[in-house]
């Protein structure tokens, strides 16, 4: 408990002056230095006051200081300075405080935010501080170290708690680390067999567009070696053309005969031909089994092979009609085939031997303008006659 002053009511109310550290009791001194002042700061102070270097520890400065604070010296005038300056914004808020109940109001509230250093030397200098105040706050701030005792214990079993789990977290991040480093050198190496695979083939490449070139080169010089190169390309074209065309003839000559020997059956009393007697080169006579007249008309066949176009031409034109033909595109301008269709009464379309367009164009121009067409799927001269007998009236 802090000593009592003897001062009298009248001389309480009179006096303004804030009491300095050795006016104080000495019961409030050893709370205050330790509460109020950091050991280091003390050590500092202590130091510059002897004028050498501390050699005693921090209970022994502190003990010292204690002691120094009940007398006005050198030490305690810088104490008095060091605790003016350190704590001058409290000091000006408890200087507002008329009252003793002001002071120990604005006390309480110090002591119920935890800050109690600055309030404590601020509260026991004022002027309006009674032996009863300073002895409530002598208790409040010796309960005070206490808890903050038990506190500190607290934090110290956290803080050891906090370090064995660092401790554990440590050991974890290093083992991760290693198996990082360890995955980190096998992907690096399987990065490195990638890029080595990866040159493997682009010298492959490499060496098989060398190979090309060399290919293409010694390509043109054989061409080059071989005289009248283009002239015989285009003979073996000519010559695939010219088998092609004699595969046609061959099935123009076979339909011809199953013709022939169909006509022989309806007609018994013919005699039958040798077998070394050669077909008639265009039997057309036996087509034209019924009166089919389509006189001063003109009939336009459109698609049917090329070798046969002349056996058409004497079918149509024995019935009396004009004959015209367009081939469907194959060789014929596909433009012109507007005009023949315009130009013509009657239209025969051989579906098996003309291109999807020339077909399309063909039925399209029929059916807008109302033209007659017949469509056959067979270029043979017995599909066209039967084509024939459709158109005639």
């Amino acid at each position: 408990m802090c000593d009592k002053h003897a001062t009298t009511p009248q001389q309480e109310a009179q006096t303004s002056r804030r009491r300095r550290i050795w006016e104080l009791g000495h019961t409030c001194h050893c709370p205050l230095v330790g509460v109020a002042m950091p050991i280091g700061t003390l050590r500092k102070l202590v130091g510059k006051v002897t004028g050498g270097t501390v050699l005693a520890d921090d209970y022994e400065i502190h003990v010292g200081a204690v002691s120094e604070c009940g007398t006005r010296n050198r030490l305690s005038e810088v104490l008095q300075k060091e605790l003016e300056r350190r704590y001058a914004p409290v000091i000006q808020r408890f200087r507002a405080a008329r009252t003793t109940e002001a002071v120990g109001e604005l006390w309480q509230a110090a002591v119920a935010g935890g800050d109690v250093a600055g309030a404590f030397w601020a509260g026991l200098t004022h002027p309006r501080c009674a032996p009863e105040l300073e002895e409530r706050m002598c208790r409040d701030l010796h309960m005070i170290q206490h808890q903050a005792g038990a506190c500190a214990r607290a934090d110290i079993h956290r803080f050891n708690a906090v370090v064995e789990e660092n401790g554990q977290l440590a050991r974890e991040l290093a083992r991760l680390q290693q198996r990082s480093a360890a995955m980190q050198l096998e992907r690096t190496a399987e990065q490195e067999r990638d890029a080595s695979a990866l040159m493997q083939l682009r010298a492959q490449l490499v060496s098989r567009d060398s190979m090309i070139d060399g290919l293409r080169q010694e390509l043109e010089q054989l061409r080059e070696a071989i005289p009248d190169l283009p002239s015989r390309e285009r003979l073996a074209q000519r010559l695939e053309q010219s088998d092609e065309r004699e595969r046609q003839l061959r099935e123009q000559v076979a339909e011809l005969r199953r013709e022939l020997a169909q006509a022989q059956v309806q007609s018994p009393m013919q005699p039958p031909l040798r077998a070394e007697e050669p077909a008639p080169p265009a039997p057309v006579e036996h087509v034209i089994r019924m009166p089919v007249r389509l006189s001063e008309r003109s009939i336009l066949c459109v698609g049917g092979r090329s070798g046969n176009v002349a056996s058409y031409r004497t079918l149509i034109e024995r019935a009396g009609a004009q004959f015209a033909h367009h081939d469907g595109g194959l060789e014929d301008n596909a433009g012109k085939l507007e005009a023949s269709l315009a130009a013509a009464d009657l239209v025969i379309c051989q579906t098996g031997c003309i291109s999807h367009s020339a077909y399309w164009r063909v039925k399209d121009f029929c059916k807008r303008t109302g033209k007659r067409c017949v469509f056959i799927d067979n270029p043979s001269i017995s599909s066209l006659q039967r084509g024939l007998e459709e158109l005639a009236p």
